[in-house]
Protein backbone atom coordinates (compact mmCIF):
# COMPACT_ATOMS: atom_id res chain seq x y z
CA UNK A 1 0.00 0.00 0.00
CA UNK A 2 1.37 3.42 -0.97
CA UNK A 3 0.19 6.33 1.17
CA UNK A 4 -0.44 9.85 -0.10
CA UNK A 5 0.64 12.01 2.87
CA UNK A 6 3.33 14.55 2.01
CA UNK A 7 6.19 13.26 4.18
CA UNK A 8 9.34 15.32 3.91
CA UNK A 9 12.89 14.55 5.01
CA UNK A 10 14.98 17.37 6.43
CA UNK A 11 18.47 16.48 5.23
CA UNK A 12 21.05 19.11 6.13
CA UNK A 13 23.88 17.22 4.47
CA UNK A 14 25.47 15.00 7.10
CA UNK A 15 24.90 11.41 8.13
CA UNK A 16 23.39 8.27 6.71
CA UNK A 17 19.90 9.35 5.64
CA UNK A 18 19.62 6.48 3.17
CA UNK A 19 18.65 4.05 5.93
CA UNK A 20 15.86 6.37 7.08
CA UNK A 21 14.59 6.62 3.50
CA UNK A 22 14.68 2.84 3.13
CA UNK A 23 12.92 2.33 6.47
CA UNK A 24 10.13 4.72 5.47
CA UNK A 25 9.75 3.11 2.05
CA UNK A 26 9.33 -0.33 3.65
CA UNK A 27 6.18 1.10 5.25
CA UNK A 28 4.68 2.13 1.92
CA UNK A 29 5.53 5.84 2.10
CA UNK A 30 7.63 7.92 -0.25
CA UNK A 31 9.81 10.68 1.14
CA UNK A 32 10.36 14.05 -0.43
CA UNK A 33 13.35 16.24 0.38
CA UNK A 34 13.08 19.71 1.84
CA UNK A 35 15.06 21.69 -0.70
CA UNK A 36 13.82 25.20 0.05
CA UNK A 37 12.10 27.27 2.71
CA UNK A 38 8.83 26.91 0.78
CA UNK A 39 8.83 23.14 1.24
CA UNK A 40 8.05 23.48 4.98
CA UNK A 41 4.57 24.74 4.05
CA UNK A 42 3.98 21.74 1.75
CA UNK A 43 4.78 19.06 4.35
CA UNK A 44 2.15 17.06 6.22
CA UNK A 45 4.88 15.42 8.27
CA UNK A 46 8.62 16.01 8.67
CA UNK A 47 11.32 13.55 9.68
CA UNK A 48 14.63 15.10 10.77
CA UNK A 49 17.47 12.55 11.18
CA UNK A 50 20.80 13.92 12.35
CA UNK A 51 24.29 12.58 12.85
CA UNK A 52 27.33 14.61 13.78
CA UNK A 53 28.17 17.64 15.86
CA UNK A 54 25.47 19.91 17.30
CA UNK A 55 27.30 23.14 16.44
CA UNK A 56 27.91 22.27 12.80
CA UNK A 57 24.31 21.07 12.41
CA UNK A 58 22.84 24.30 13.78
CA UNK A 59 25.27 26.35 11.67
CA UNK A 60 24.16 24.48 8.55
CA UNK A 61 20.46 24.97 9.37
CA UNK A 62 21.11 28.68 9.85
CA UNK A 63 23.03 28.92 6.58
CA UNK A 64 20.17 27.22 4.72
CA UNK A 65 17.64 29.55 6.29
CA UNK A 66 15.78 26.61 7.85
CA UNK A 67 15.76 27.52 11.56
CA UNK A 68 12.75 29.85 11.61
CA UNK A 69 10.69 27.86 9.06
CA UNK A 70 11.32 24.73 11.17
CA UNK A 71 10.18 26.47 14.34
CA UNK A 72 7.11 27.73 12.49
CA UNK A 73 6.33 24.24 11.18
CA UNK A 74 6.52 22.73 14.69
CA UNK A 75 4.31 25.52 16.08
CA UNK A 76 1.71 24.74 13.38
CA UNK A 77 0.81 21.45 15.06
CA UNK A 78 1.84 19.21 12.16
CA UNK A 79 3.68 15.99 13.14
CA UNK A 80 7.47 16.15 13.57
CA UNK A 81 9.88 13.25 14.18
CA UNK A 82 13.49 13.92 15.16
CA UNK A 83 16.15 11.20 15.29
CA UNK A 84 19.35 11.40 17.40
CA UNK A 85 20.81 14.84 16.64
CA UNK A 86 17.41 15.69 15.21
CA UNK A 87 16.11 15.27 18.77
CA UNK A 88 18.92 17.22 20.41
CA UNK A 89 18.45 20.27 18.17
CA UNK A 90 14.96 20.69 19.66
CA UNK A 91 16.50 21.69 22.99
CA UNK A 92 17.39 25.19 24.16
CA UNK A 93 21.13 24.56 23.88
CA UNK A 94 23.91 21.96 23.93
CA UNK A 95 27.30 21.72 25.63
CA UNK A 96 28.68 20.18 22.43
CA UNK A 97 30.88 23.06 21.41
CA UNK A 98 32.77 26.00 22.88
CA UNK A 99 30.30 27.21 25.47
CA UNK A 100 26.60 26.56 25.05
CA UNK A 101 25.42 26.26 21.45
CA UNK A 102 21.90 27.54 20.90
CA UNK A 103 19.29 25.08 19.64
CA UNK A 104 15.71 25.45 18.38
CA UNK A 105 14.38 26.11 21.88
CA UNK A 106 11.33 23.85 21.60
CA UNK A 107 12.21 21.69 24.64
CA UNK A 108 13.00 23.59 27.88
CA UNK A 109 16.27 21.91 28.79
CA UNK A 110 19.94 21.66 27.81
CA UNK A 111 21.93 18.80 26.23
CA UNK A 112 24.94 17.79 28.34
CA UNK A 113 28.01 15.64 27.81
CA UNK A 114 28.04 11.97 28.81
CA UNK A 115 30.50 11.60 31.67
CA UNK A 116 30.17 8.20 33.31
CA UNK A 117 33.35 7.01 35.08
CA UNK A 118 34.27 3.49 34.08
CA UNK A 119 31.94 3.34 31.07
CA UNK A 120 32.91 3.87 27.45
CA UNK A 121 31.71 6.98 25.64
CA UNK A 122 30.14 7.22 23.08
CA UNK A 123 27.28 5.24 24.56
CA UNK A 124 27.07 2.73 21.73
CA UNK A 125 24.94 -0.35 21.34
CA UNK A 126 21.55 -1.89 22.06
CA UNK A 127 19.95 -0.57 25.22
CA UNK A 128 16.52 -0.67 26.81
CA UNK A 129 13.99 2.17 26.51
CA UNK A 130 11.66 2.22 29.50
CA UNK A 131 8.30 3.83 28.71
CA UNK A 132 7.40 6.67 31.11
CA UNK A 133 4.09 7.79 29.63
CA UNK A 134 1.39 6.14 27.54
CA UNK A 135 1.70 7.02 23.89
CA UNK A 136 0.61 5.78 20.47
CA UNK A 137 4.15 5.28 19.13
CA UNK A 138 6.06 3.06 21.60
CA UNK A 139 3.45 0.82 23.23
CA UNK A 140 6.00 -1.84 24.23
CA UNK A 141 8.04 -1.32 27.38
CA UNK A 142 11.61 -2.57 27.81
CA UNK A 143 12.35 -2.82 24.07
CA UNK A 144 15.97 -2.62 22.87
CA UNK A 145 17.02 0.04 20.38
CA UNK A 146 20.34 1.06 18.89
CA UNK A 147 22.09 4.05 20.46
CA UNK A 148 25.25 5.90 19.48
CA UNK A 149 25.86 9.29 21.12
CA UNK A 150 28.19 11.20 23.43
CA UNK A 151 25.71 13.84 24.63
CA UNK A 152 22.41 13.37 26.44
CA UNK A 153 19.27 14.97 27.82
CA UNK A 154 18.58 14.50 31.51
CA UNK A 155 15.05 13.98 32.92
CA UNK A 156 14.80 17.34 34.69
CA UNK A 157 11.65 18.75 36.25
CA UNK A 158 11.37 21.39 33.49
CA UNK A 159 10.87 18.73 30.81
CA UNK A 160 8.79 16.25 32.79
CA UNK A 161 5.85 16.53 30.36
CA UNK A 162 8.12 15.74 27.42
CA UNK A 163 9.73 12.49 28.55
CA UNK A 164 8.42 9.42 26.71
CA UNK A 165 11.19 6.93 27.61
CA UNK A 166 14.32 6.86 29.70
CA UNK A 167 17.39 4.64 29.42
CA UNK A 168 20.14 3.83 31.87
CA UNK A 169 23.85 3.99 31.12
CA UNK A 170 25.59 4.96 34.32
CA UNK A 171 22.83 7.55 34.78
CA UNK A 172 19.22 7.66 33.70
CA UNK A 173 18.83 9.86 30.63
CA UNK A 174 16.00 10.75 28.26
CA UNK A 175 15.91 8.38 25.29
CA UNK A 176 12.76 9.72 23.62
CA UNK A 177 10.36 12.64 23.94
CA UNK A 178 6.73 13.18 22.97
CA UNK A 179 4.43 16.15 23.46
CA UNK A 180 1.59 17.36 21.25
CA UNK A 181 2.78 17.03 17.64
CA UNK A 182 6.48 16.49 18.42
CA UNK A 183 8.23 13.20 19.00
CA UNK A 184 11.90 12.38 18.85
CA UNK A 185 14.27 9.58 19.77
CA UNK A 186 17.87 9.62 20.93
CA UNK A 187 18.22 6.12 19.52
CA UNK A 188 18.12 5.25 15.82
CA UNK A 189 14.87 3.49 14.82
CA UNK A 190 16.23 2.96 11.30
CA UNK A 191 19.05 0.89 12.86
CA UNK A 192 16.91 -0.92 15.43
CA UNK A 193 15.56 -3.78 13.35
CA UNK A 194 11.86 -4.61 13.35
CA UNK A 195 11.26 -2.70 16.59
CA UNK A 196 12.52 0.48 14.95
CA UNK A 197 10.53 -0.08 11.76
CA UNK A 198 7.41 -0.35 13.92
CA UNK A 199 8.08 3.18 15.25
CA UNK A 200 8.25 4.60 11.75
CA UNK A 201 5.09 2.77 10.75
CA UNK A 202 3.11 4.15 13.71
CA UNK A 203 4.33 7.71 13.14
CA UNK A 204 3.56 7.57 9.43
CA UNK A 205 0.13 5.96 9.74
CA UNK A 206 -1.29 8.15 12.51
CA UNK A 207 -3.06 11.24 11.13
CA UNK A 208 -2.05 13.23 14.24
CA UNK A 209 0.02 12.74 17.35
CA UNK A 210 -2.00 12.81 20.55
CA UNK A 211 -0.56 13.95 23.84
CA UNK A 212 -0.90 11.58 26.77
CA UNK A 213 -0.45 12.37 30.49
CA UNK A 214 3.01 11.79 31.92
CA UNK A 215 3.89 9.05 34.36
CA UNK A 216 6.12 9.94 37.34
CA UNK A 217 9.76 9.42 36.41
CA UNK A 218 11.64 6.55 37.99
CA UNK A 219 14.45 7.24 40.43
CA UNK A 220 17.81 7.56 38.63
CA UNK A 221 19.70 4.25 38.49
CA UNK A 222 23.07 5.86 39.16
CA UNK A 223 26.07 3.67 38.49
CA UNK A 224 24.13 0.91 36.78
CA UNK A 225 25.11 -0.49 33.40
CA UNK A 226 22.00 -2.64 33.29
CA UNK A 227 20.40 -2.82 29.90
CA UNK A 228 23.33 -2.22 27.56
CA UNK A 229 23.89 -5.41 25.61
CA UNK A 230 27.33 -6.36 24.28
CA UNK A 231 27.15 -6.34 20.51
CA UNK A 232 27.77 -9.38 18.33
CA UNK A 233 29.15 -8.17 14.99
CA UNK A 234 29.47 -10.06 11.72
CA UNK A 235 32.45 -8.96 9.63
CA UNK A 236 32.67 -9.49 5.87
CA UNK A 237 36.02 -9.17 4.12
CA UNK A 238 35.07 -8.15 0.58
CA UNK A 239 37.30 -8.13 -2.46
CA UNK A 240 37.16 -8.68 -6.19
CA UNK A 241 37.95 -12.16 -7.44
CA UNK A 242 39.91 -12.77 -10.63
CA UNK A 243 36.72 -12.37 -12.68
CA UNK A 244 36.12 -8.92 -11.19
CA UNK A 245 33.12 -9.91 -9.05
CA UNK A 246 32.91 -8.86 -5.42
CA UNK A 247 32.89 -11.82 -3.03
CA UNK A 248 33.13 -12.35 0.70
CA UNK A 249 36.40 -14.06 1.47
CA UNK A 250 38.49 -15.09 4.46
CA UNK A 251 41.99 -16.35 4.89
CA UNK A 252 44.73 -17.10 7.36
CA UNK A 253 47.08 -14.17 7.97
CA UNK A 254 45.34 -12.23 5.17
CA UNK A 255 46.06 -14.89 2.51
CA UNK A 256 42.67 -15.25 0.83
CA UNK A 257 43.55 -17.57 -2.05
CA UNK A 258 42.80 -21.26 -2.16
CA UNK A 259 45.73 -23.61 -1.70
CA UNK A 260 44.92 -25.69 -4.79
CA UNK A 261 46.58 -25.37 -8.20
CA UNK A 262 44.09 -22.76 -9.41
CA UNK A 263 44.76 -20.43 -6.48
CA UNK A 264 41.45 -18.60 -6.87
CA UNK A 265 40.23 -16.05 -4.34
CA UNK A 266 38.32 -17.94 -1.66
CA UNK A 267 34.60 -17.31 -2.24
CA UNK A 268 32.35 -17.63 0.81
CA UNK A 269 29.33 -15.88 -0.64
CA UNK A 270 27.94 -12.66 -2.05
CA UNK A 271 28.21 -9.60 0.24
CA UNK A 272 24.59 -8.43 0.16
CA UNK A 273 23.14 -11.92 0.56
CA UNK A 274 25.40 -12.73 3.52
CA UNK A 275 24.74 -9.40 5.21
CA UNK A 276 21.00 -9.95 4.93
CA UNK A 277 21.36 -13.45 6.37
CA UNK A 278 23.30 -12.15 9.35
CA UNK A 279 20.70 -9.45 9.97
CA UNK A 280 17.94 -12.05 9.96
CA UNK A 281 19.98 -14.27 12.29
CA UNK A 282 20.28 -11.46 14.83
CA UNK A 283 23.62 -9.73 14.17
CA UNK A 284 23.77 -6.45 16.06
CA UNK A 285 25.96 -4.82 13.41
CA UNK A 286 27.50 -5.70 10.07
CA UNK A 287 30.99 -4.59 9.06
CA UNK A 288 32.34 -4.60 5.50
CA UNK A 289 36.11 -4.45 5.11
CA UNK A 290 36.95 -3.68 1.49
CA UNK A 291 40.24 -5.48 0.87
CA UNK A 292 40.05 -5.36 -2.92
CA UNK A 293 42.15 -3.17 -5.17
CA UNK A 294 40.05 -0.11 -5.83
CA UNK A 295 38.94 0.73 -9.33
CA UNK A 296 41.14 3.84 -9.57
CA UNK A 297 39.75 5.31 -6.31
CA UNK A 298 37.17 4.57 -3.60
CA UNK A 299 34.85 7.21 -5.07
CA UNK A 300 34.87 5.36 -8.38
CA UNK A 301 34.50 1.93 -6.80
CA UNK A 302 30.86 1.67 -7.81
CA UNK A 303 30.47 -2.06 -7.08
CA UNK A 304 31.33 -1.54 -3.39
CA UNK A 305 29.14 1.54 -3.15
CA UNK A 306 26.31 -0.46 -4.69
CA UNK A 307 26.84 -3.20 -2.09
CA UNK A 308 26.22 -0.59 0.59
CA UNK A 309 23.16 0.79 -1.18
CA UNK A 310 21.59 -2.63 -1.64
CA UNK A 311 22.43 -3.78 1.88
CA UNK A 312 20.93 -0.68 3.49
CA UNK A 313 17.61 -1.45 1.76
CA UNK A 314 17.28 -4.74 3.61
CA UNK A 315 19.52 -4.55 6.68
CA UNK A 316 18.31 -2.26 9.47
CA UNK A 317 21.23 -2.47 11.88
CA UNK A 318 24.41 -0.34 11.77
CA UNK A 319 26.74 -0.81 8.79
CA UNK A 320 30.46 -0.06 8.94
CA UNK A 321 32.69 0.18 5.88
CA UNK A 322 36.47 0.09 5.89
CA UNK A 323 39.03 0.42 3.11
CA UNK A 324 40.42 3.44 1.31
CA UNK A 325 39.30 6.05 3.86
CA UNK A 326 42.16 8.50 3.33
CA UNK A 327 43.26 11.46 1.24
CA UNK A 328 43.87 10.19 -2.28
CA UNK A 329 44.71 11.39 -5.76
CA UNK A 330 42.90 9.77 -8.68
CA UNK A 331 44.89 8.59 -11.71
CA UNK A 332 43.68 11.69 -13.57
CA UNK A 333 45.22 13.92 -10.91
CA UNK A 334 41.98 14.78 -9.08
CA UNK A 335 42.58 15.17 -5.35
CA UNK A 336 40.02 13.56 -3.04
CA UNK A 337 39.97 14.22 0.68
CA UNK A 338 39.21 11.50 3.21
CA UNK A 339 36.12 13.46 4.16
CA UNK A 340 34.88 13.30 0.55
CA UNK A 341 35.42 9.55 0.52
CA UNK A 342 33.57 9.17 3.82
CA UNK A 343 30.76 11.42 2.53
CA UNK A 344 30.13 9.05 -0.37
CA UNK A 345 30.15 5.99 1.88
CA UNK A 346 27.70 7.61 4.31
CA UNK A 347 25.41 8.68 1.49
CA UNK A 348 25.49 5.11 0.16
CA UNK A 349 24.31 3.60 3.44
CA UNK A 350 27.23 3.36 5.87
CA UNK A 351 26.84 4.51 9.47
CA UNK A 352 30.52 4.32 10.38
CA UNK A 353 33.81 4.27 8.50
CA UNK A 354 36.79 2.22 9.57
CA UNK A 355 40.28 3.67 9.13
CA UNK A 356 43.23 1.27 9.19
CA UNK A 357 46.65 1.93 7.69
CA UNK A 358 46.08 5.67 7.45
CA UNK A 359 45.36 5.82 11.19
CA UNK A 360 48.82 4.40 11.94
CA UNK A 361 50.53 7.05 9.83
CA UNK A 362 48.37 9.79 11.36
CA UNK A 363 49.17 8.60 14.89
CA UNK A 364 52.89 8.48 14.14
CA UNK A 365 52.84 12.10 12.99
CA UNK A 366 50.73 13.20 15.96
CA UNK A 367 52.99 11.47 18.50
CA UNK A 368 56.12 12.92 16.87
CA UNK A 369 54.80 16.50 16.85
CA UNK A 370 52.42 16.46 19.80
CA UNK A 371 50.15 18.67 17.72
CA UNK A 372 46.74 18.18 16.17
CA UNK A 373 46.55 19.58 12.65
CA UNK A 374 42.79 19.35 12.21
CA UNK A 375 43.45 18.00 8.71
CA UNK A 376 43.79 14.25 9.19
CA UNK A 377 41.05 11.85 8.14
CA UNK A 378 40.23 11.12 11.79
CA UNK A 379 39.86 14.79 12.67
CA UNK A 380 37.99 15.96 9.59
CA UNK A 381 35.44 13.13 9.56
CA UNK A 382 34.75 13.25 13.31
CA UNK A 383 34.34 17.05 13.17
CA UNK A 384 31.47 16.69 10.69
CA UNK A 385 29.91 13.34 11.56
CA UNK A 386 30.89 12.99 15.21
CA UNK A 387 33.42 10.71 16.86
CA UNK A 388 30.95 7.79 16.81
CA UNK A 389 31.27 7.63 13.02
CA UNK A 390 35.03 6.97 13.08
CA UNK A 391 36.31 3.46 13.84
CA UNK A 392 40.03 2.70 14.03
CA UNK A 393 40.93 -0.78 12.75
CA UNK A 394 44.11 -1.99 14.47
CA UNK A 395 46.18 -4.90 13.09
CA UNK A 396 48.91 -5.65 15.67
CA UNK A 397 51.25 -8.59 16.09
CA UNK A 398 52.92 -9.72 19.31
CA UNK A 399 56.64 -9.02 19.79
CA UNK A 400 58.39 -10.63 22.77
CA UNK A 401 61.06 -8.91 24.87
CA UNK A 402 63.04 -9.91 27.95
CA UNK A 403 62.42 -6.66 29.77
CA UNK A 404 60.23 -3.53 29.36
CA UNK A 405 63.45 -1.52 29.25
CA UNK A 406 64.44 -3.24 26.02
CA UNK A 407 61.95 -1.16 23.99
CA UNK A 408 60.40 2.31 24.08
CA UNK A 409 56.93 0.86 23.61
CA UNK A 410 54.27 0.05 26.19
CA UNK A 411 54.68 -3.59 27.24
CA UNK A 412 52.68 -6.12 29.22
CA UNK A 413 53.75 -9.05 31.36
CA UNK A 414 52.44 -12.07 29.52
CA UNK A 415 51.21 -15.42 30.77
CA UNK A 416 52.30 -16.94 27.46
CA UNK A 417 56.13 -16.84 27.40
CA UNK A 418 57.98 -16.21 24.16
CA UNK A 419 60.08 -18.73 22.23
CA UNK A 420 63.12 -17.89 24.34
CA UNK A 421 61.27 -17.68 27.60
CA UNK A 422 60.52 -13.95 27.34
CA UNK A 423 58.06 -12.74 29.98
CA UNK A 424 57.07 -9.47 28.31
CA UNK A 425 55.66 -8.42 24.97
CA UNK A 426 54.37 -5.42 23.06
CA UNK A 427 51.96 -5.30 20.16
CA UNK A 428 53.46 -3.89 16.99
CA UNK A 429 51.17 -2.08 14.54
CA UNK A 430 51.09 -3.17 10.91
CA UNK A 431 49.73 -1.56 7.76
CA UNK A 432 48.91 -2.66 4.22
CA UNK A 433 46.99 -5.74 5.31
CA UNK A 434 49.72 -6.84 7.70
CA UNK A 435 52.47 -6.74 5.10
CA UNK A 436 54.42 -3.87 6.67
CA UNK A 437 55.37 -3.44 10.32
CA UNK A 438 55.73 0.01 11.89
CA UNK A 439 57.67 1.25 14.91
CA UNK A 440 54.48 1.96 16.83
CA UNK A 441 52.65 0.01 19.50
CA UNK A 442 48.92 -0.66 19.49
CA UNK A 443 48.61 0.93 22.94
CA UNK A 444 50.13 4.20 21.76
CA UNK A 445 48.12 4.08 18.53
CA UNK A 446 44.69 3.83 20.15
CA UNK A 447 45.42 6.56 22.69
CA UNK A 448 46.58 8.90 19.92
CA UNK A 449 43.53 8.13 17.78
CA UNK A 450 41.16 8.75 20.67
CA UNK A 451 42.81 12.13 21.26
CA UNK A 452 42.36 12.96 17.58
CA UNK A 453 38.62 12.27 17.67
CA UNK A 454 38.07 8.56 16.97
CA UNK A 455 35.03 7.02 18.63
CA UNK A 456 35.64 3.27 18.51
CA UNK A 457 38.45 0.71 18.21
CA UNK A 458 38.19 -2.44 16.08
CA UNK A 459 40.94 -4.53 17.63
CA UNK A 460 42.25 -7.34 15.46
CA UNK A 461 45.14 -9.66 16.30
CA UNK A 462 47.25 -11.07 13.50
CA UNK A 463 48.58 -13.87 15.70
CA UNK A 464 45.05 -15.11 16.39
CA UNK A 465 43.54 -14.60 12.95
CA UNK A 466 42.12 -17.85 11.57
CA UNK A 467 43.27 -19.96 14.54
CA UNK A 468 39.81 -20.56 16.11
CA UNK A 469 41.68 -20.70 19.44
CA UNK A 470 39.92 -17.80 21.14
CA UNK A 471 40.52 -14.07 21.44
CA UNK A 472 43.80 -12.59 22.69
CA UNK A 473 42.63 -11.62 26.17
CA UNK A 474 45.86 -9.92 27.15
CA UNK A 475 45.74 -7.59 24.16
CA UNK A 476 42.04 -6.80 24.53
CA UNK A 477 42.29 -6.11 28.28
CA UNK A 478 45.28 -3.84 27.77
CA UNK A 479 43.62 -1.79 25.03
CA UNK A 480 40.34 -1.61 26.92
CA UNK A 481 42.18 0.02 29.83
CA UNK A 482 44.02 2.39 27.49
CA UNK A 483 41.00 4.23 26.12
CA UNK A 484 37.60 5.51 27.18
CA UNK A 485 35.89 4.75 23.86
CA UNK A 486 34.23 1.44 22.89
CA UNK A 487 36.44 -1.49 21.90
CA UNK A 488 35.44 -4.30 19.53
CA UNK A 489 37.28 -7.59 20.10
CA UNK A 490 38.20 -9.43 16.92
CA UNK A 491 40.25 -12.42 15.69
CA UNK A 492 40.35 -15.97 16.98
CA UNK A 493 36.78 -16.98 17.89
CA UNK A 494 36.07 -20.62 17.16
CA UNK A 495 33.17 -21.61 19.43
CA UNK A 496 30.46 -19.93 21.49
CA UNK A 497 32.46 -20.18 24.72
CA UNK A 498 35.13 -17.90 23.25
CA UNK A 499 32.62 -15.05 23.05
CA UNK A 500 31.46 -15.32 26.66
CA UNK A 501 34.99 -15.81 27.99
CA UNK A 502 36.19 -12.68 26.21
CA UNK A 503 33.26 -10.59 27.42
CA UNK A 504 33.63 -11.81 30.98
CA UNK A 505 37.39 -11.46 31.32
CA UNK A 506 38.15 -8.45 29.08
CA UNK A 507 34.84 -6.56 29.04
CA UNK A 508 34.99 -5.29 25.45
CA UNK A 509 31.93 -3.47 24.17
CA UNK A 510 31.45 -5.85 21.25
CA UNK A 511 32.74 -9.15 19.90
CA UNK A 512 33.28 -9.74 16.19
CA UNK A 513 33.77 -12.80 14.04
CA UNK A 514 33.91 -13.60 10.36
CA UNK A 515 34.92 -17.02 9.05
CA UNK A 516 32.99 -19.11 11.56
CA UNK A 517 29.84 -17.20 10.66
CA UNK A 518 30.46 -17.44 6.90
CA UNK A 519 31.05 -21.19 7.05
CA UNK A 520 28.12 -21.61 9.49
CA UNK A 521 30.38 -23.38 11.94
CA UNK A 522 28.93 -21.19 14.71
CA UNK A 523 25.57 -19.52 13.98
CA UNK A 524 25.01 -16.02 15.33
CA UNK A 525 21.80 -17.18 17.02
CA UNK A 526 23.81 -19.82 18.88
CA UNK A 527 26.18 -17.13 20.17
CA UNK A 528 23.24 -15.00 21.35
CA UNK A 529 21.57 -17.94 23.07
CA UNK A 530 24.81 -18.94 24.80
CA UNK A 531 25.45 -15.38 26.01
CA UNK A 532 21.93 -15.17 27.41
CA UNK A 533 22.42 -18.48 29.21
CA UNK A 534 25.65 -17.09 30.67
CA UNK A 535 23.82 -14.10 32.12
CA UNK A 536 24.69 -11.42 29.56
CA UNK A 537 22.12 -8.90 28.40
CA UNK A 538 21.48 -9.59 24.72
CA UNK A 539 19.25 -8.38 21.98
CA UNK A 540 16.94 -11.15 20.70
CA UNK A 541 18.69 -14.19 19.26
CA UNK A 542 16.77 -13.76 16.02
CA UNK A 543 14.62 -11.10 14.40
CA UNK A 544 10.94 -11.64 13.85
CA UNK A 545 9.70 -11.43 10.30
Amino acid sequence: MVHTSQVYLLDYGAGNVRSVINAVETQGFQLKYIQSVEDFDKADKIIFPGVGAFASCMAKLEALGYVEPLRKYIASGRPFFGVCLGMQTLFEASEEGEGLIKGLGVVPSVISKFEVPGLAVPHMGWNVATVCKPNPILPHDQERYYFVHSFKAMPTETMRDWVMTTTTYGVEFVSSIFLNNVMATQFHPEKSGTAGLHIFRRFLELPDLITAPAYPLADPAVGSKAGLAPRVIACLDVRANDAGDLVVTKGDQYDVREKDDAGDVRNLGKPVELAKRYYEEGADEVTFLNITSFRNSPLKDQPMLEVLRQTSREVFVPLTIGGGIKDIVDPDGTARSALQVADEYFRSGADKVSIGSDAVLIAEAYIASGMQTGKSSIETISAVYGSQAVVISVDPTRVYVQSPSDVKHHTIKTSVPGPNGESYCWYQCTIKGGRERRDLGAYELVRACEALGAGEILLNCMDKDGTNSGYDHELISDIKKAVGIPVIASSGAGRVEHFSACLRECQPDAVLAAGIFHRQEVPIAAVKTHLQEQGFAVRGAALSA
